[in-house]
């Protein structure tokens, strides 16, 4: 079993679970011992010789509507993926391919922004998967340049559509579920928008999920349109602090890296989808060496595509060597970035990101049985971030009830999500009219 107490270590123990939550961790007590408690139920055991158990990984800025886009937008600048790709696919939505499009994505938990409508068919989709997920509606009152106008709401309707996702879900799920505020980016909202969804942040004790930074262009317009850099702006309308988590941040200077310490807001790094689009390397060693909370996270199936959270770990460790060494960003600190770092994003700190009692049950089982798991002669913690995949995953457990049990979901038939994963991708393409 993976621990933390600063520093990763492994223990040979076992660990209880009682009511979602971890009750104990090393040798389990009978259960009929126990002064003056009688006999208890026979506790449901799973036996993980063989494997490691770590804390639930974590994807802090994830796209789950656009799963289904998946190959459908590749090789194209952020721009043009916007233009050309994306943002026809999500006007073509409906409630049934959202469905679709939720079931198909997700880790043990998720920092989800979602597309304009039909937010709530993706909440109904991950309370029947079992993932943990915090989930915003996307927030786009502007219209920028090439976006259906299907896109675009008026700030009230954006506003209120979001308050009743709020009141309804947020919670939801014996609070597997929870709903947070998220405007698309600076070009695509107005200032009265972005101020609104921090308030509302501040009202339903939730969090705010927007990307910053991600291009040079999205810097240039910003600094154009408001005359101010974007993390500045950001600040000026109450996007900032514990409750916000920006994706990217790959163009900001240092003295904006200071800012965002100063906030304590949360830098979500997306190291495939930075490179696939080819936006560039956020500088994490830098952020952290400034005293950001940076967390990690996968983006959109689109400019992924796989949405594997152990391959977001290996580049995100791997990208930084060549421009400041081989001990830059080493294998302990990344996956501090995908669990700890995550919870933070998730406004869960307390909650989730590490094994210890009082902590969510939100449990992962590495099956250790694998040709490239061997030899395993070194550091656990560098085999998790260099070595391990996503098939190597054995179980999970979330709020302790088990979502995957030896390599196998138990929610919901697999053959089914696929089937309605292709079924709704191919009425999107016909919808959306692609050129």
């Amino acid at each position: 079993m993976l621990l933390h107490d600063g520093a990763w270590r492994v223990v040979r123990a076992d660990v209880t679970v009682r009511e979602g939550r971890i009750e104990a961790i090393g040798k389990a007590r009978k259960r009929d011992e126990g002064r003056g408690k009688g006999p208890r139920p026979q506790p449901q055991v799973r036996d993980c010789s063989g494997c490691l158990v770590i804390p639930g990984l974590i994807q802090a800025h994830v796209h789950l509507c656009q799963t289904l886009f998946r190959g459908l937008a590749d090789d194209l600048r952020l721009e043009d993926w916007l233009i050309r790709r994306i943002w026809p696919l999500e006007a073509a939505h409906t409630e049934a391919t959202v469905y679709a499009s939720a079931l198909l994505g997700g880790t043990t938990a998720i920092l989800d922004m979602e597309t304009v409508r039909h937010t709530a068919a993706a909440f109904r989709a991950l309370e029947r998967i079992g993932i943990r997920a915090t989930v915003g509606k996307c927030l786009m009152d502007a219209h920028p340049e090439g976006a259906p106008i299907d896109l675009v709401e008026s700030t009230d309707d954006a506003l209120a559509d979001a308050v009743a996702l709020a009141q309804h879900w947020h919670g939801a799920a014996a609070g597997r579920l929870r709903v947070c505020f998220a405007p698309r980016f600076v070009p695509s909202c107005s200032g009265p928008l972005l101020r609104a969804a921090s308030d509302l942040a501040e009202r339903f004790d939730a969090q705010l999920h927007t990307h910053a930074a991600e291009t040079i262009v999205e810097r240039e317009t910003v600094l154009r349109t408001t005359g101010l850099e974007e993390i500045a702006y950001l600040d000026s309308v109450g996007i900032a602090g514990r409750r916000a988590a920006l994706a990217h941040c790959v163009w900001i200077d240092a003295h904006e890296m200071d800012r965002l310490a100063r906030q304590g807001t949360t830098v979500v790094h997306c190291p495939s989808s930075n490179l696939k689009l080819a936006s560039g390397v956020a500088k994490i060693p830098e952020l952290l060496a400034a005293g950001c909370r940076v967390a990690i996270g996968a983006d959109g199936a689109p400019c992924n595509n796989g949405l594997d959270a152990f391959a977001e770990m290996r580049l995100a460790a791997l990208i930084q060597k060549p421009r400041l060494g081989a001990d830059a960003l080493p294998a302990a600190q990344v996956l501090e970035l995908a669990t700890l770092g995550g919870a933070r994003a998730l406004g869960l700190e307390d909650e989730i990101g590490r094994i210890a009692p009082g902590r969510r049950a939100d449990l992962v089982v590495l099956d250790l049985s694998q040709p490239h798991l061997h030899p395993f002669l070194g550091d656990p913690v560098s085999l998790i971030v260099y070595s391990a995949r996503a098939s190597d995953v054995r179980d999970v457990f979330v709020d302790g009830r088990p979502v995957v049990l030896g390599h196998e979901l138990l929610t919901v038939p697999l053959d089914h999500i696929v089937r309605e994963a292709d079924r709704a991708a191919a009425e999107l393409q016909r919808r959306a009219r692609l050129a």
